[in-house]
């Protein structure tokens, strides 16, 4: 029997399929890996790429190459395309670049890119190289490149540290991880420290300094070992996908998450890059966290923006983000890390004195005793390690006096009280009216004022109402308890409040993101159309991110089109439609504050649903200020509302759509379905009674005559058939043009009873009009047509001799008129489907296509009236119609003089 544990998961079978697929789809990306300048990563990847060309017939084109006039290197460079550069004129100097458009207008098999690290011209459309990689990919083109390992971002701090040189040209750990292949590209130190002696790396005058400084063979051996390191990292991840394609079951450590803790402190940077190698190291997910306590102090402009650059670093290195709040930092972390399996904290190294931890707590030591199973791994920090450039910090805003001020009247107030309540009735607590005055203070104007106040709180009541009076001298010991405690509480209501008012602040925050979120909703669910999602994202968006915003979507021919603006004289010029195209194109954001045309002064978020790019939400922020991490957050939440209010909207569409398809085909299919065979019966009799009376020449003339009038007959009734679709294609074409004339009601009804003289055969038919009825203002030739079909339907659904009566009487301002039989009704329920297409009732057998009584509708309507079927209590059906009577109709008689010669 065999182990139900040991079957494959069919899950993993599928995932492991679709992976496989859509390894094979797409483009490829081969790193040659190098740990330092000149060990051969160029040479090497001219190699291999000639190889393809002359092998399996690949189309190789250098895109960037740099051959640094080596001349082994150049050999290898002879005989592929070389892609002409793009010139960027910078500063007064005339820079090449890769062609990125022209890259892709020849899309080549194979494009070759040095030095993916590399920092573009500023100007061109990505910031890096390796985002030039990113389109060159997503466009099917196949790239070879190389990087050394010191720009690898979550190993920068550590080679500064062995080579005391920080390297600011870096690619993020996840362009290595989309790597399909990984090549290392290695040679002994000694090796290459005789190249660079040899002027095979750098030109003399650089070699010499490279090897005094970068180039050392202690410096060497280490970066060699941290490449190799990180290329076993990767070859063991490719031999667990290998084991799990081919399903060798190994057991494997799972489990691991790490969380590590940042502040807007210089040294998170170093945390967030130990948190990264020890994420790969393990291959555990990790997340940063930042908490927001009312128990920090309020952070400056350049802390929040040292923060918003760590955030960003941390998102870089593969992180996810989250910001915490709670009373205390420690119960936040460990709550965290408790409901989401955390087993490895990360948090720094405590830099500040001990007297601090002492009287406000420590918070490793809190971490520590509070993390139970969980590791708490502590890491120095530096407080030069810096993760982007921080701008200048802003001027505070400076406190106002006047709040000051009327503290010190406050307490004055107070100190004037209490002499007023000592001279009228001794009390020996007046200090009590003095903390009052504190938190008052405290509550009203903030923590600054209100540690004054404690402080002239206790110098007033010293001053003023402990002996020796009117000095600051103490003769009773005890009273100095008395001022510690009133300073105390004062400082301790100063702090409460202030956290108190943290805490508002943040509730209020956090209210009017999700206030902001539900009116987003409610206004989106309203929405039943694209210009009206379009208008409400637009509106919003400029509410919430007080800026200019607009909702661009796709046309039939791939153009970005504006849908809605807000505000409405706003514009976007040809460069900002340049960044909206590049995010609907990629899915991704660009513009202003991202990675991608971060020059721009709009910030660009593609609107799409599961992959499917919908439209593109365009922000102009005022002052062209990038989006705080906060912002993006919101952002992020914000466009996926757009984004599923505009996919409710396709579908929608494509419902309605495929409703009316489905009717269309059903009309379709009752049409055929009536047509073949009420076209295939008289056909047949005519046929029948042609070929009868071709073939049998001794036919009497009676017989003969009766075969004439039975084809007489068949074609007239195909005649009518023809004729009533006909009509019912015209009705439905669009509005009929009618050639109204006034005409009595009895001409319209003989007339119509004249034609089917035949048709109705030796059944009565009853003609009852009120007197004094008006004339009718109607089409003749059409109005004519309903009666004939009224009066064609009674013949087929009644007997012969079954009477047919006809009643006419007017009402003010209209006419109505009623045909009714004796026949046997309307089936129960059809009385509001009597008048659809091709809808024939319960006797199918009685002929007829189905499209009288939907022509009779469409006539009568035409003409402002209305038509309505009823079963008669006597037994038989009855047909209503009602005709309007437009202005004042002449009379019977005066229409027979106009109608004379």
């Amino acid at each position: 029997m065999t182990d139900p544990d040991s079957r494959p998961d069919p899950d993993a079978l599928v995932r492991r399929a679709n992976e496989e697929e859509g390894r094979e789809k797409r483009a490829r990306l081969r790193v040659f890996f190098g740990f330092a300048p000149g060990v051969g990563k160029t040479y090497r990847m001219l190699q291999v790429a000639r190889e393809r060309a002359l092998e399996q017939k690949v189309d190789v084109v250098a895109g960037i190459v740099e051959t640094h006039g080596r001349a082994e290197t150049e050999a290898l460079l002879e005989g592929l395309d070389v892609l002409p550069r793009r010139k960027v004129d910078y500063r007064g100097r005339t820079l090449s670049e890769l062609d990125l458009d022209a890259a892709l207008a020849r899309r080549p098999g194979l494009l070759l890119l040095d030095e993916l690290a590399h920092t573009n011209v500023p100007g061109s459309r990505h910031a890096k190289r390796w985002q030039d990689a990113l389109e060159l990919l997503d466009a099917g083109i196949d790239v070879f490149t190389t990087v050394n390992v010191q720009h690898v971002e979550s190993l920068n701090d550590v080679v500064a540290q062995i080579t005391g040189i920080q390297v600011r040209e870096t690619i993020p750990d996840s362009i290595l991880d989309r790597a399909d292949e990984i090549e290392l590209v290695d040679i002994a130190p000694e090796e290459l420290l005789a190249r660079l002696r040899e002027g095979k790396v750098y030109l003399p005058e650089q070699a010499k300094r490279a090897a005094a400084h970068f180039f050392q063979r202690g410096n060497l051996l280490a970066l060699r070992e941290l490449a190799l390191r990180r290329t076993a990292e990767r070859v063991d991840v490719d031999m667990r996908a290998y084991r799990e394609q081919h399903g060798v079951i190994t057991p494997w450590p799972a489990g691991e998450r790490i969380l590590v803790c940042i502040s807007p402190a210089p040294s998170s940077g170093r945390l967030l890059r130990a948190a990264s190698r020890m994420a790969a190291g393990l291959r555990a997910p990790w997340v940063a966290a930042y908490v927001e306590s009312p128990a920090t102090k309020t952070p400056s402009e350049a802390d929040r923006a040292r923060l918003e650059a760590h955030l960003r670093l941390a998102e870089t290195l593969g992180a996810a983000v989250t910001r915490l709040s709670g009373a205390s930092i420690s119960e936040a972390l460990l709550r965290y890390a408790r409901k989401h399996n955390v087993t490895r904290i990360i948090i720094g190294k405590p830099t500040h004195s001990r007297l601090r931890d002492r009287l406000r707590g420590s918070l490793l030591d809190e971490v520590v005793r509070g993390s139970g199973d969980v590791d708490v791994h502590v890491i120095s920090g530096s407080e030069s390690a810096e993760t982007a450039p921080v701008p200048p910090e802003l001027p505070k805003e400076p406190t106002r006096p006047v709040m000051y001020g009327w503290a010190v009247l406050l307490v004055a107030a107070t100190t004037v009280l209490a002499e007023a309540v000592r001279a009228i009735y001794p009390v020996p607590d007046l200090e009590v009216l003095y903390m009052l005055a504190v938190m008052l203070a405290a509550v009203r104007f903030g923590r600054g004022p209100s540690i004054l106040a404690a402080a002239l709180a206790v110098a007033g009541y010293d001053f003023f109402f402990v002996p020796p009076f009117h000095t600051f001298d103490v003769a009773d010991a005890r009273y100095l308890l008395t001022f510690a405690m009133m300073f105390g509480v004062g400082l301790l209501l100063s702090q409460l409040t202030a956290r108190i008012r943290r805490q508002e602040q943040d509730a209020r925050h956090r209210e009017a993101r999700t206030a902001a979120l539900y009116d987003l909703s409610r206004d989106l669910a309203a929405a039943d159309d694209t210009g009206a999602v379009a208008s409400a994202v637009a509106r919003h968006a400029e509410q919430v991110f007080e800026a200019a915003a607009h909702v661009l979507q796709a046309a039939d021919d791939g153009a970005l089109g504006t849908v809605a603006v807000a505000p409405a004289t706003a514009t976007l010029d040809s460069a900002d439609l340049a960044v909206a195209r590049w995010a609907f194109e990629h899915a991704r954001p660009s513009g202003l504050g991202t990675d991608t045309l971060p020059g721009s002064k709009v910030v660009c978020a593609p609107l799409s649903v599961r992959g499917a790019p919908l439209g593109v939400l365009v922000l102009a922020p005022k002052g062209a200020t990038p989006l705080g991490a906060e912002q993006r957050a919101f952002l992020d939440a914000f466009r996926r509302q757009a984004a599923f209010a505009f996919e409710r909207v396709r579908l929608t569409s494509e419902a309605n759509t495929a409703a009316l398809r489905a009717k269309t085909e059903e009309m379709r299919s009752s049409l055929l379905s009536a047509v073949s065979h009420d076209l295939r019966t008289p056909l047949s009799a005519i046929t029948g009674a042609a070929t009868a009376m071709r073939d049998d020449g001794g036919l009497g003339a009676h017989t003969r005559a009766e075969l004439l009038e039975s084809i007489c007959e068949e074609a007239e009734r195909l005649e009518r058939l023809v004729a009533n679709l006909l009509d019912m294609t015209r009705l439905e074409a669009g509005p009929v043009a009618l050639k109204r004339e006034w005409v009595p009601l009895e001409e319209l009804v003989g007339s119509a009873l004249t034609r089917l003289e035949r048709k109705l055969g030796d059944r009565p038919v009853n003609v009852a009009f009120a007197e004094g009825l008006p004339l009718l203002s109607v089409d003749p030739v059409l109005f004519e047509q309903v009666f004939i079909n009224l009066f064609e339907n009674a013949s087929r659904y009644t007997s012969p001799g079954s009477p047919i009566e006809v009643l006419a009487r007017g009402e003010p301002g209209m006419v109505i008129v009623e045909v009714a039989d004796a026949g046997p009704g309307l089936p129960p329920g059809s009385e509001s489907r009597i008048f659809e297409k091709f809808f024939r009732g319960g006797n199918t057998g009685a002929g007829g296509a189905g499209l009288g009584l939907a022509i009779c509708k469409a006539i009568v309507e035409a003409h402002g009236g209305t038509i309505t079927a009823e079963n008669r209590a006597s037994g038989g059906a009855n047909f209503r119609i009602r005709v309007p009577i437009p202005g004042v109709a002449p009379t019977v008689a005066a229409h027979a003089l106009e109608a004379q010669p």
